[in-house]
């Protein structure tokens, strides 16, 4: 990390090299089984289908076809009656069934579709399945539009979804903006039920950490509603962390490969959209085909977690396996051994597969990594986080800003300076956003205002303390990473470690936050989670109130819940798993949804200035 000074170089992200080898950070399974919530959704989706007698058509509300695929297929649909689907948008339905079943999200919009689409086609049984629950201001509307009487009103409690064995999401889209923005906490509550549901399944969670005055909020509903059940027998402890606590991990690029696939490719719903020969050499070519991101592919789960700059490694190492596996058939002498090789072809050709796909999709990202525009940013976020000489990045900024570098790249560094910098000097900043505007177009007005009222971008000094100046005691700062093989959750933006997860290793009392080597390597955390002890004042330096109830964890070999309102990115995760792979306590990760600072900033930019309660 650069730090010492302008002439010094930053750690850089450099093509995957083909020497060398790290260890995996893919943890054993943590907690318990959560594929029962998939099972859980599923089956509440099946009882709602069910409840309609006969052939139905099925209008989707499009932002829920991620999240419904990840519990169910159209198979498993049609086997329950959906004869045909249409994406809920307006205009008349042209329907062949007796039965109509929209499936939407809440939304004052798909309300007022919806109960045109009911005028436009009478005489027909309409159900409407609102996930996750039924609103009275949806119920409103439908009278307001003189349909409520002609709809049966359900909900569909999709809630926490399992994306892997060890992370859940709600997969709702713009809760940072939703809550942060426009001070609406429907999220919060929708975010309690889900919560609730999980101790239902796994047991009650004792002990309840938060940080941030939305996590607070969380963390009281969560108090106030506490099942009625056993403890759980493997999540002893929940940390809630709402993400305006820590905005300038999501600022910063990811540097780990499932980060930067997210960053440069796409991931939406553990899905990204790829060339469909890459999926199957036989295939024409044409639109790109949706490709399931998950440890089954076991290529995949070894690489996601890596820091990108040692992918190539991995990749060459399993490269040349294959060719002496496949190489091996010229020496079978016996039946035996050949029967044992055929044995091992389908491994093979599915080894070969993933092989094609990762090496392909890490050949599209390495030339990213080369490009001027992508080292300038990453030297001025680093520089940024370390401390080190902001009207020097100002510069770099201003410099991306006049070649006309991607508007998020640009936009998010200043974001970044203006969080770890205290603010930006008012002429400097007002010059910025006259050329911001007239570079990028003035539609994105909105969206700096947003900004402003969020303090993310505002004039110093700026009356909030910056986050970063618990640099020092939080450790967010380490010098010497060694990304083939880490010692230290920074390996995951190669020398910054988000204040998000420190303040996990601080509940903790996991090492790594003293800067002692020694302490570091050792990472013993083996004792039961027992709060901010110790860093008090570090942590209330960070934004938002903090709150601990329940008893200390019962051992040191438990189970952490660590949920992130607002949204966490894959980087963060990849961090949280590298503490679980160094034994002892492990963690699992509930989020309301994946975000990066690229899909932050266009919430923001989207925001309404109308109140959410009056939109939906």
């Amino acid at each position: 990390m650069s730090v010492a000074g302008p002439s010094r170089p930053p750690t850089q992200v450099t093509a995957p090299s083909t020497s060398g080898d790290s260890e995996s950070i893919v943890p054993p399974r943590v907690g318990p089984d959560v594929a029962v919530l998939r099972e859980l959704g599923k089956q509440a989706l099946v009882e709602a289908l069910n409840e309609v007698q006969g052939t139905k058509t099925l209008v989707l509300d499009s932002a829920l076809a991620g999240p419904l695929g990840l519990v169910t297929d159209v198979a498993s649909l049609k086997h329950h009656g959906v004869d045909k689907m249409f994406w809920l948008e307006p205009g008349p339905l042209n329907v062949s069934t007796r039965n109509v079943v929209w499936l939407c999200r809440p939304k004052r919009a798909h309300m007022r579709i919806i109960a045109e689409q009911v005028r436009a086609a009478p005489g027909l049984v309409y159900t409407v399945l609102l996930v996750p629950r039924v609103t009275e201001l949806c119920r409103r509307v439908l009278e307001d539009e003189g349909v409520v009487g002609d709809i049966t009103l359900a909900e569909f409690k999709l809630e926490l979804i399992p994306i892997e064995n060890d992370v859940l999401s709600l997969e709702l889209d713009d809760v940072a903006r939703d809550i942060f923005l426009r001070g609406d906490d429907t999220p919060i509550y929708y975010s309690a039920l889900a919560l609730g549901t999980l101790q239902r399944a796994f047991g009650s969670i004792p002990r309840v950490l938060a940080k941030g005055d939305a996590a607070q909020k969380l963390a009281a509903l969560l108090n106030r509603h506490k099942p009625d059940v056993p403890p759980s027998e493997h999540i002893d402890s929940l940390i809630i962390i709402d993400r305006a606590v820590d905005w300038v991990t999501p600022m910063c690029t990811q540097l780990t490969y499932e980060g930067m696939l997210d960053e440069f490719i796409g991931i939406h719903h553990a899905h990204m959209e790829v060339d469909p020969k890459l999926l199957d050499p036989n295939a024409s070519a044409g639109k790109k085909r949706k490709h399931h991101l998950s440890s089954a592919d076991r290529l995949f789960g070894d690489l996601r977690d890596l820091n990108f700059a040692v992918v190539g490694s991995r990749l060459s190492k399993l490269a040349r396996r294959l060719e002496t596996d496949y190489g091996g058939a010229k020496n079978l002498k016996s039946v035996t051994q050949m029967r044992d090789f055929v044995g091992k072809l389908g491994g093979l050709k599915s080894e070969q597969e993933s092989l094609r796909l990762h090496t392909s999709l890490a050949e599209q990202l390495m030339p990213l990594t080369q490009t001027d525009e992508f080292n300038k940013t990453l030297e001025a976020q680093q520089n940024l986080v370390a401390g080190f000489d902001p009207a020097a990045q100002l510069v770099i900024i201003e410099d991306l800003l006049a070649q006309e570098a991607s508007m998020p790249a640009v936009l998010r560094s200043a974001v970044l300076m203006s969080l770890t910098a205290g603010g930006i000097r008012p002429k400097p900043l007002e010059a910025f956003k006259r050329d911001f505007l007239q570079t990028y177009g003035y539609h994105h007005l909105p969206l700096l205002v947003s900004l402003q009222e969020l303090g993310l971008l505002v004039r110093a000094p700026s009356p909030a303390q910056p986050p970063l100046s618990v640099r020092k005691s939080l450790r967010l700062v380490v010098d010497d990473v060694d990304d083939a093989n880490p010692k230290d959750i920074s390996y995951a933006y190669s020398g910054y470690a988000p204040a998000s997860i420190r303040l996990v290793q601080a509940a903790s009392q996991r090492s790594g936050l003293s800067g002692d080597k020694a302490d570091v390597v050792r990472m013993e955390g083996r004792r039961p989670i027992t709060g901010f002890r110790g860093l008090e004042d570090a942590v209330a330096a960070l934004p938002g109130a903090s709150s601990d109830s329940g008893p200390v964890g019962r051992h040191a070999a438990g189970t952490t819940l660590v949920f992130f309102l607002g949204g966490c990115t894959y980087a963060e995760i990849s961090a949280l798993r590298f503490m679980s792979s160094q034994g002892g306590r492990q963690f699992m990760v509930a989020t309301t949804g994946m975000v990066n600072g690229t899909t932050l900033l266009k919430s923001f930019g989207d925001a309404d200035p109308v109140p959410l309660e009056q939109q939906r």
